[in-house]
């Protein structure tokens, strides 16, 4: 089993910064991506960001203005979150896709996620 444990969010006012941090662990044999996703109240959940052997895409709405970044030996997956709007506002869950190192098999894995509050 792999799991993913969230960090870093919390309550920010508008233009500030928060970093989120992602962990994964368990029966990993090789992660094949991380990212970012968040959903918002009465909203469906959206990509934020993810990172795909070295290729990143990200949110029109939140280039310029978040990074993500991997420590591929740490097996974690940062963002950064500068400039914060309120619509910003959401629970954020890290994605994982991870060929497990047993029983085998590529899979998608999800954290609990975190809120990410950001007020005005």
């Amino acid at each position: 089993q792999v799991q993913l444990v969230e960090s870093g969010g919390g309550l920010v006012q508008a233009g500030g910064s928060l970093t989120l941090s992602c962990a994964a662990s368990g029966t990993i044999f090789r992660i094949n991506a991380m990212g970012w996703f968040r959903q918002a109240p009465g909203k469906q959940r959206e990509l934020v960001a993810v990172t795909r052997s070295g290729v990143i895409n990200y949110a029109d709405s939140v280039k310029g203005r978040f990074t993500i970044s991997r420590d591929n030996a740490q097996n974690t997956v940062y963002l950064r979150m500068n400039t914060l709007k309120v619509e910003d506002t959401g629970i954020y869950y890290c994605y994982a896709d991870v060929t497990r190192a047993w029983p085998g098999g590529d899979v998608d894995y999800w954290g609990k996620g975190i809120l990410v509050t950001v007020s005005s």
